[in-house]
């Protein structure tokens, strides 16, 4: 897994910390506040509903 330090926005206007990408299983890992456990997301299917926050 390469370990990744970003902040995006999903569609529904919440903010998510990305903690890695997974080449192999081309899967975005991140995590949401107050959320116990890390998410996962096929790279395309994240593509189309977070949009990263510069800063």
């Amino acid at each position: 897994m390469e370990l990744l330090d970003r902040r995006y926005i999903d569609n529904r206007g919440f903010e998510v910390h990305v903690i890695g990408y997974d080449r192999d299983k081309r899967q975005v890992i991140y995590r949401r506040a107050g959320y116990p456990h890390d998410c996962m997301q096929p790279v395309e299917r994240f593509r189309e509903k977070f949009r990263r926050v510069e800063g």
